[in-house]
């Protein structure tokens, strides 16, 4: 009987697969780690990333801070962030040469400025740790193996590839992201897969006057999501009105957390804004009587008071049914009342929803109950690893999907490296 370097294969070169195949290779230089990617462009997603920037994670080193994050997943990463979080992918980068610098809002990208950097390390560190990349080799189909020791026990898997061949291996690790084909594989191998729908995106409000104020940004605004009879969803940050509607880290926020509610109401839903979050309603109210006695013959739409961008005070007048000749002495108690309202819960109809940047995100995948977070193996078969957006794990924008990637990439990576599985065949 040969001992035979243990045969590891990754099915998806993204940001999860990579990380997979370099950290199994570097915890057992003697196995023979193959990637495969279908497409010709591996990293092609972490390449148009965060603008062309690449958002590798975010500096928030508490695990129990960090799973606040991730509107699906949060208790199954718990553990796993305890063993590779964030401060260690920073680790991870900087000690391949790649540094990367904190911005004010905690996003962390690499000094560069620049996803190449990111991709070229990841190609870079595989092909030293001895990971044998094929890129434009779609899978089609994936088996497991009968043992030739013992009749009728499953060993290892066959992969079944588009061009005909086959390519066999004692451990599987699933990477494929929110791919069609990772499902089937999955789902052919015996897990289930919560169904897939859009997570990340901006909202489509269809209301002109809304719309010609694109560009415009408030920091911060509050807000509530009333969609299919369910509980109200709330977020506080920035908005960005735009030439569909709005979006902005608050709205991309809300999108996550609403994703399945959202998707469930065919993306039709109320959404109340608080302009003023830092004010209660009863001081916006004092505001606007305290200009009302010191400014008195001044027009309304011209002389606000109140610290909004002049032309969406504006709009916010000409929707309290305020004409742009009405003063503030002849301001109507009734008209001030639903000025107030405007500015701290004006009611918006969302109708249908838009795309964010380059940022493909989805909630759904592989069911976590079915996966050991310790190694990401797999609970129903032996040998079969998962890692990245293939499973039921969203975080919200600024990095998280990106850490969870990382994450669950490095403990099956390590995990399949130190296995035993397969390394008593004989051949």
């Amino acid at each position: 009987m040969n001992l035979l370097p243990l045969n590891i294969v990754v099915i998806g070169g993204g940001a999860a697969g990579f990380f997979g195949a370099i950290a199994c290779a570097q915890a057992n230089p003697d196995a023979h780690v193959t990637l495969l990617e279908a497409s010709r462009q591996p990293l092609a997603k972490v390449l148009i990333s965060g603008g062309g920037r690449c958002n590798v994670t975010h500096a928030c080193f508490e695990p129990e801070s960090l799973v606040q994050n991730y509107p699906r997943g949060a208790n199954a990463l718990r553990g796993a962030f305890t063993r590779f979080q964030a401060k260690d992918t920073a680790a991870w980068f900087a000690a391949q040469g790649v540094y990367l610098n904190i911005e004010a809002d905690g996003r962390m990208f690499p000094v560069t400025n620049t996803s190449e950097t990111i991709v070229e390390c990841l190609i870079k560190t595989a092909a030293t740790a001895g990971v044998e990349l094929r890129i434009g080799t779609p899978v089609v189909s994936v088996k497991r193996k009968l043992s030739p020791q013992e009749s009728g026990k499953e060993e290892g898997f066959e992969i079944i590839l588009k061009s005909g061949e086959t390519k066999n291996c004692d451990c599987l690790l699933l990477a494929t992201g929110s791919s069609l084909i990772g499902y089937k594989i999955a789902r052919e191998l015996g897990h289930q897969i919560e169904p897939p729908v859009p997570s990340l995106f901006t909202f489509n409000i269809p209301e002109s006057t809304l719309r010609a104020l694109a560009g415009i940004s408030v920091n911060p605004v509050q807000l509530r999501l009333f969609a299919g009879g369910k509980t109200p969803l709330q977020q506080t940050g920035p908005l960005l009105i735009t030439h569909w509607g709005l979006s902005g880290p608050a709205v991309l926020k809300l999108s996550a957390w609403g994703a399945r509610v959202l998707h469930d109401s065919h993306y039709q839903a109320k959404l109340l804004i608080n302009w003023l979050p830092d004010l209660q309603q009863e001081q916006v109210r004092k505001k606007l009587l305290a200009v009302k006695q010191e400014w008195p013959q001044k027009a309304i739409a011209l002389h606000r008071g109140i610290d909004l961008p002049h032309r969406l005070w504006q709009y916010m007048v000409a929707r309290s049914d305020i004409t742009t000749e009405d003063r503030w002495a002849g301001l109507p108690h009734k008209k001030l009342n639903q000025l107030v309202l405007e500015l701290t819960q004006g009611e918006y109809l969302i109708n249908g929803k838009g795309a964010f940047k380059e940022e493909f995100v989805t909630c759904g995948g592989v069911k976590l109950k079915e996966v050991d977070f310790k190694t990401m193996e797999s609970r129903l078969v032996p040998g079969l690893y998962f890692a990245g957006e293939i499973l039921d794990i969203d975080g919200v924008t600024g990095g998280f999907n990106f850490q969870s990637a990382w994450t669950t990439a490095y403990l099956a990576g390590k995990a399949m490296g130190t296995t035993d599985s397969g390394k008593n065949t004989q051949r």
